[in-house]
C-alpha cells in the first residue's frame, strides 16, 4: 500500500513507484492526470480482468465543504470511501489516496495492422486469452491497429524498442505526421479521408518488452475532442459495427481513430463499470470539427440503446434524469453528496447537470 498526495500527476507517481520496485496494476494510455482527477472521473486502461484505477484505492482522505477532514477506509467512514473512489469532485476535496500497488513487472507488447473484419472476428478470443487488448479503427478505411500486451516478470528481461524506432513510430509518425494530417484536414476537409488512409497505412507491426508503465502509456501531443461510452461487454462489438456503418453511410470527415477496449466489472457506485463486465468505445474529432455534433449525437443515441454510460471526464450531453436510470445507486450517491455538502459549496453548472441541484437549490 502506498499513500500519495492526491495532486501528484500519474507520470511522477509511476517514476516514484518504479524507483521503489513497484507499479500500478494497470494504466490508461495518458499519464498527465493527477491521482485525484484520474480516480474521480473513472480513468481506466484495458484488460478484461482489470478494473480502472479507482478499484486500486484502499483508503483516502477527504476534506469536506465544511472543512472537516474525513479519513475514509474499510474501518472508518467506509460508506464515504465506497462512493468517493469515483466521486466526481462532488463529495469533497481529495487530499491523499492510499493505493494498492504490485511488484514492478514487464509487459510484452505486440502491435500490428489488421483488416477491420479480421479484428472484429478475433476480438472476443483475444480478450479472453490475453491480458490487455485494444484496437484503433481508422474511419473512412477498413484498417485497424491491434495492440496485445502480455504481463511478464521482470526476470524475463526487457527488450525495449531501439531509440530510433521509438522516435520514428511515436514521435514522427504518431504525433508529428498524424498531427499534420489532422491540421491539414481541419483547413481543407476534403483531405481528411485520404489522410485517414495514409495514417492507417503508416504504422507497421512492432514487438518489444519494457516496464509496464512505459508500455501502457503513449505520448499524445495531437489535440482532439473525445467522447467515450461504457457498455455491457456483450454489446461492445455490435455497437462498434453500428458506429462503423454510421460513418460509412454518412458524409462526415472523421480524422481521429476510434478506440475499443474492455474492462472488468467493479463495485463502485458511480464507476462506468459498476456491476457489469464492460466494453469501452471512444470516438474523437479534431478541435473545431463541423461534424462533432452530429457524430457524437449519433454515438450517444446508439450507446443509449444498450445502457451506455459516458466517461465522467470526457464529452457527453446527458443529464441527471438520463444518468439515474443507468446507475442503480445514483440516488445513494446524490444523498451522500447532499449530506456532505448541503449548502452546495462544491456545486457548479456541470455537477448540477449530471447530479441535479444540491439541497440548498432545491429549497
Amino acid at each position: 500500500l502506498v499513500t500519495v498526495e492526491a495532486g501528484l500527476p500519474l507520470h511522477r507517481l509511476n517514476a516514484l513507484l518504479d524507483a521503489a520496485g513497484l507499479a500500478l496494476a494497470n494504466l490508461g494510455d495518458i499519464d498527465r492526470q493527477t491521482v485525484a482527477g484520474a480516480i474521480s472521473t473513472g480513468t481506466h486502461g484495458t484488460g478484461s480482468a482489470f478494473g480502472g484505477l479507482a478499484t486500486r484505492v484502499h483508503a483516502l482522505e477527504l476534506v469536506t465543504a465544511a472543512g472537516e477532514v474525513l479519513t475514509c477506509s474499510a474501518d472508518e467512514n467506509a460508506d464515504v470511501l465506497e462512493h468517493a473512489r469515483v466521486g466526481l469532485g462532488a463529495l469533497g476535496v481529495v487530499s491523499t489516496v492510499t493505493l494498492q500497488t504490485v511488484p514492478a513487472f514487464a509487459v510484452h507488447a505486440q502491435e500490428r495492422p489488421a483488416p477491420l473484419d479480421e479484428t472484429l472476428a478475433r476480438f472476443d478470443e483475444l480478450t479472453a486469452t490475453r491480458d490487455h487488448v485494444e484496437f484503433y479503427w481508422f474511419p473512412h478505411t477498413r484498417g485497424t491497429i491491434v495492440k496485445v500486451n502480455t504481463r511478464l516478470p521482470l526476470e524475463a528481461g526487457l527488450h525495449p524498442l531501439p531509440r530510433a524506432r521509438a522516435w520514428w513510430d511515436d514521435e514522427l509518425l504518431a504525433n508529428t505526421v498524424f498531427g499534420a494530417l489532422v491540421s491539414a484536414g481541419r483547413r481543407l476537409p476534403a483531405l481528411v479521408r485520404p489522410g485517414a488512409r495514409v495514417a492507417a497505412a503508416a504504422l507497421g507491426a512492432r514487438e518489444f518488452t519494457d516496464l509496464s508503465h512505459r508500455v501502457f502509456v503513449s505520448p499524445r501531443r495531437v489535440r482532439f475532442v473525445e467522447m467515450e461510452y461504457a457498455v455491457p461487454r456483450e454489446a461492445l462489438l455490435p455497437l462498434v459495427r453500428e458506429i462503423v456503418a454510421a460513418v460509412e453511410a454518412g458524409d462526415w470527415r472523421i480524422a481521429v481513430p476510434v478506440e475499443v477496449r474492455t474492462g472488468a466489472a467493479d463495485d463502485i457506485p458511480m464507476s462506468m463499470a459498476s456491476g457489469r463486465e464492460t466494453g469501452y468505445v471512444a470516438v474523437h474529432v479534431a478541435p473545431g470539427s463541423p461534424d462533432q455534433a452530429a457524430y457524437f449525437r449519433t454515438v450517444e443515441r446508439l450507446a443509449a440503446q444498450v445502457g451506455g454510460r459516458p466517461h465522467w471526464g470526457k464529452m457527453h450531453s446527458l443529464t441527471a434524469d438520463d444518468l439515474r436510470g443507468r446507475y442503480p445507486r445514483f440516488d445513494d450517491f446524490v444523498a451522500l453528496r447532499d449530506r456532505l455538502d448541503p449548502a452546495g459549496v462544491l456545486a457548479n453548472d456541470h455537477l448540477d447537470t449530471v447530479l441535479g441541484a444540491p439541497v440548498r437549490a432545491r429549497g
